[in-house]
């Protein structure tokens, strides 16, 4: 990578999480590079990958360096050795920074649920989290954050200045998008195996996810309504927790009526999602939410935790209900199942609200985010001050 323009914008991305199946950070660092390449043609970019043959994933005039999946050699040597031998005007990473940074860093902070609820965690991982994370965010030339709720949360937890966070809300790939019934229903039962009608929930299995307190709320509801015909298909990466979604399923007395199919690639989750009746997202927390967002934009009716960002990003078209609440989740599944008219205004309304929501558009202020940094870069080299057109918009 070299660079002859002093006027071209260079850009280091750590993009090690593509290819290694790390769900958000995957799609988020996936979805902003492509729209970047495509928007941005003027400047530089470098992306650092980990695992083997992510770089097909990586848009071709990105320049590429593999670094090892190991995260303190990767973050205490190979970045710091990279970036002070290329000399980018800054890098773009995701919760943690190299340990010693030479340029400017550009973060992203998708939640402190780490903080808020380290009890999601194994105590190892929140450790870690609450040190590394800190430590960036106070090097940080600027955080970017999902929504308004978690800007509101890091602001509060660390303390820094109102004008270093930005919200750039996530965007829906164009691959989820409404497809045939019948085609989706047959996908499904080539993939997954499952014939019958089926409630959907997506996200790895863990803690905050609350998949144990669905799996109770269907057993429930399936003793409120016993002539519904549906299955619950449950989508998600197998973690340290998944056993005890397993155990709740197992205990549920429903258990046949109850699948796991681990990860799935975004061609079989669209499948999925039109394929389903209902999409039902329990989460206790979240920074976003995405899951809920792709249901919407495929046509299905959703019925949503009212918990941390999900109202601000659901917008009114969803059902929603408190998490806590078994007989609230019950409630909000069986009006959305029972009545066919409710549930066709929903999904009308989830494909509106949707359409809001864009990767181009976030790729376009996430530029803008590093104009801002790279000319403070530049003038602060050249002894000038800086200035930005930059609105950060909530």
């Amino acid at each position: 990578m070299h660079y002859t323009e002093n006027n071209v914008m260079r850009i280091a991305v750590d993009a090690h999480a593509i290819g290694r199946k790390l769900t958000g950070n995957e799609t988020y660092i996936r979805n902003i590079i492509r729209e970047l390449a495509r928007t941005d043609e003027e400047s530089e970019y470098l992306a650092f990958f980990s695992a083997e043959g992510a770089e097909r994933h990586i848009p071709k005039r990105f320049a590429t360096r593999q670094v090892s999946n190991n995260p303190f050699v990767r973050l205490g040597y190979q970045l710091p050795r990279e970036l002070s031998r290329l000399k980018p005007d800054l890098v773009h990473v995701q919760y943690t920074a190299p340990l010693v940074c030479p340029v400017p860093v550009v973060a992203v902070v998708h939640d402190i649920s780490y903080l808020d609820h380290p009890e999601f965690f194994p105590k190892s991982r929140a450790l870690q989290l609450k040190v590394t994370v800190a430590r960036t965010v106070k090097m940080a030339a600027r955080i970017l954050t999902l929504s308004d709720y978690s800007r509101k949360a890091i602001l509060r937890a660390y303390g820094i200045s109102d004008e270093l966070v930005h919200v750039i809300p996530l965007g829906v790939d164009p691959c989820f998008r409404p497809m045939s019934r019948v085609a989706a229903v047959s996908g499904v039962r080539a993939s997954c195996g499952i014939t019958a009608p089926y409630v959907l929930t997506v996200g790895d299995l863990q803690p905050r996810k609350n998949q144990v307190g669905l799996v109770k709320a269907f057993a429930e509801l399936l003793k409120d309504q016993p002539n519904l015909p549906h299955h619950l298909v449950l989508v998600g990466k197998e973690t340290w927790h998944g056993q005890e979604v397993r155990e709740a399923a197992r205990k549920s007395g429903v258990a046949d009526r109850i699948h796991f199919t681990g990860f799935v690639t975004d061609e079989q989750l669209r499948e999925l999602y039109c394929g389903c009746d209902l999409f039902v997202f329990p989460s206790f927390y979240e920074g976003f939410g995405l899951p809920v967002l792709e249901a919407m934009a495929c046509g299905r009716a959703v019925a949503s935790s009212n918990a941390t960002s999900l109202p601000e990003v659901a917008d009114s078209s969803a059902l929603l209900f408190d998490p806590m609440s078994i007989p609230e989740m019950v409630r909000a599944m069986r009006d959305l199942l029972v009545d066919p008219e409710l549930r066709a205004r929903m999904e009308r309304l989830g494909l509106q609200n949707a359409a809001r929501f864009s990767w181009e558009r976030a790729a376009r202020d996430t530029h803008a985010v590093y104009q801002l940094v790279a000319g403070r870069r530049r003038a602060a080299a050249a002894g000038v001050p800086a200035r930005s057109s930059l609105v950060r918009r909530p």
